[in-house]
């Protein structure tokens, strides 16, 4: 207790200042034994979370509601009432990465501004000692990946701003050791704000337009009225490992666009933002399909994660692995093209000391954090749909259908034309922009940088149209393979499937890009189901180009490539 004004202190008072202490160190207590929960799993922590939440909601009313007598008799200082906002900020974000529900992460947003808002860090640096201006700039951090994830672009241009003002204040007032680390924190936002601005689209007052990606009412083709619904996604693993792809906070370009692709558009009616404290079995119904998010894991770190969103799976519902990563070729000649004979992809370049030891030795040692086709075989005694962004993504492509569930995968291109394969550590993986923005990846692959919103608009419902019709064919076809019908259900995969099928044709029809090795592929084969060969999708496609002024990229009907 740090009594700031002398002078005798009253029965009321000290019993104030007593609640405060205890509650400050009890949230304490929680907060710190939440880096002890389980990563993964969800009964687990819930209940824990939900206590934490309980004794910060009751610590910051208290401490508005006796804000005079804790200034007067406790010392509170203005620091430390954004300490305990940024806690609960921290809390909202966490409860966020644990759920996928974006309301959370408003909250987030809510109690990170409030803090800037209140200057509560304004005066840090007079105080003693390095440690609490290292919270503030952690707290800076904290706030710009929020604002990164709920695309307030603008924001983050003023938060890198005065983050880079607070690291040279750091710098040159406590001359410590760790301000590099603190530039290279400053560098990668810098790196990932200019990477993920591809297009620019302007409105009638010459000023950029902030796109949203995340799933909008009625941003998906409706299914046929009487259409069953077999699955529904309820667990995604996103994994990212590309050695030179931009990234920030362990959240690659990739993954960062992955993850809103998953996500709905939070409306005004996500009202409801408490976490929920009880520990009834009830499955929770998810509006967001529950996303784990693995930042080059190592195989044993992938198979835990991968097996507890396959523990978690309930009934009628569906697994979505997205692998964004660096090729790992086979090694040795030869082989039988076995599953574990064909490469796979690298999610970790760690070596422990046995490879090491034995990687001189024989040419044959395979890659110890390399996924291969065979190790995703468990996993399909439930429903799983594969998507691969990688070099050698199509060492996916014939995963077999062992135990009567269905599986789809989905695979990248494993060529580029030269321009785009050596933007591609800059700006993301192309497949991936497809899945993410087809129409971003439309103007990408056209090289269009800047377009009117008018224009924007008319080309968005161009794209529609085209989905429109390719869901059209889907529900007519009475060829397609059965697994996609099963996926098909799903908004979330239903817009996957639909934006594949996109990027297909964008990319058989684009001058640019000549053979297989340059489409994506998928298994079960489209191919020979009307869909991929169909003429009037290539006619729409020729549309949007014209639209776009860059028809000439693109092979008109009936001419040979």
């Amino acid at each position: 207790m740090e009594n700031a004004t002398d002078g005798i202190i009253g029965e009321d008072e000290r019993k104030t200042v007593q609640e405060f202490s205890y509650l400050l160190e009890k949230s304490k207590q929680l907060f710190n034994g939440l880096r002890d929960l389980p990563q993964y799993g969800h009964k687990q922590w819930q209940s824990y979370f939900g206590r934490t939440f309980d004794i910060y909601t009751k610590l910051w009313k208290y401490q508005q509601q006796n804000r005079q007598v804790l200034d007067a008799r406790y010392g509170l200082k203005r620091w430390q009432i954004g300490e305990i906002a940024s806690k609960i900020g921290q809390l909202y974000y966490h409860y966020y990465l644990r759920t996928s529900e974006t309301n959370y992460l408003n909250e987030a947003f809510s109690f990170y501004s409030a803090i800037r808002s209140r200057a509560y860090y304004n005066k840090v640096t007079k105080e003693k000692g390095p440690e609490l201006m290292v919270k503030k700039l952690r707290y800076y951090a904290r706030l710009i990946v929020v604002c990164l994830l709920l695309r307030k672009l603008d924001l983050v241009k003023e938060l890198t701003k005065e983050l880079s003002r607070q690291v040279d204040e750091y710098k040159s007032q406590y001359e410590a050791e760790d301000h590099m680390e603190w530039g290279l924190v400053l560098g990668e936002i810098e790196a990932f704000t200019e990477a993920d601005d591809i297009i620019t689209v302007i409105d009638s007052n010459s000023r950029p337009v902030i796109l949203t990606y995340r799933l909008a009412e009625g941003g998906v083709p409706q299914l046929d009225k009487g259409t069953p619904i077999y699955l529904t996604l309820q667990e995604a693993l996103i994994v990212g490992n590309c050695q030179q792809q931009v990234k920030f906070s362990e959240l690659t370009l990739d993954m960062y666009r992955m993850l809103q692709t998953l996500e709905r558009e939070p409306t005004s009616l996500d009202t409801n933002s408490t976490p929920p404290n009880d520990n009834s079995d009830k499955p929770i119904k998810r509006e967001n399909p529950h996303k784990y998010l693995l930042y080059k894991p190592t195989f044993g770190q992938f198979y835990a994660f991968l097996s507890a969103g396959f523990k978690e799976l309930p009934p009628n519902a569906a697994l979505l692995l997205y692998l964004s990563a660096d090729g790992s070729m086979p090694s040795g000649k030869g082989g039988d093209d076995g599953p574990y004979d064909v490469g796979g992809i690298a999610t970790n370049s760690k070596k422990d000391g046995t490879e090491q030891q034995f990687s001189k030795r024989s040419n044959m040692l395979k890659e110890m954090h390399c996924i291969h086709p065979g190790d995703l075989h468990p996993f399909t005694r439930k429903p799983l749909f594969v998507v691969v962004d990688s070099a050698n993504s199509h060492a996916f492509r014939t995963i077999p259908n062992l135990f009567g569930q269905p599986v789809v995968s989905l695979m990248s291109p494993v060529q580029l034309p030269v321009t785009l394969a050596e933007q591609t550590p800059h700006k993301g993986n192309l497949f991936t922009l497809f899945l993410h923005s087809p129409l971003v990846a439309f103007c990408y692959v056209c090289d269009i940088a800047d377009v009117p919103l008018g224009l924007w608009e008319n080309c968005q419902a161009m794209v529609n149209k085209v989905l429109a019709e390719v869901a059209t064919l889907f529900n007519r076809s009475k060829t397609i393979d059965h697994a996609y019908k099963q996926f098909y259900g799903d908004e979330f995969l239903r817009l996957l499937i639909l934006r594949f099928v996109f990027c297909f044709i964008t990319l058989r029809y684009h001058r640019g890009f000549k053979g297989d090795n340059y489409y994506p592929q998928c298994h079960p084969d489209l191919h020979g189901s009307e869909i991929l060969e169909n003429g009037a999708l290539h006619k729409y496609i020729l549309d949007l180009a014209s639209m776009l002024d860059v028809r000439s990229l693109f092979l008109e009907v009936g001419e040979a490539d």
